[in-house]
């Protein structure tokens, strides 16, 4: 099923730093947290999208969960 979201790509580089987690420790708390809610079925919020391509984007509910945490 297509779902009209917005991903994100924690790896992808930036003009200065070169990468986004090169800003933080590797054993920041940022970390476990988006390795918590990747583990996380989030089936039911993917769901509620309208998956026909009308309206506008979403931001990732993965995304989002993670900064509520």
């Amino acid at each position: 099923m297509a779902v009209n979201v917005r991903s994100s790509d924690r790896d992808q580089g930036f003009l200065l730093p070169p990468s986004v987690r090169d800003w933080l420790p590797e054993d920041h708390l940022a970390f476990f947290v988006i390795d918590v809610v990747a583990e996380l079925d989030l089936a039911a919020f993917y769901a509620a999208f309208r998956a026909d391509g009308r309206g506008g984007a979403v931001y990732d509910p993965e995304v989002m969960l993670g900064v509520l945490i």
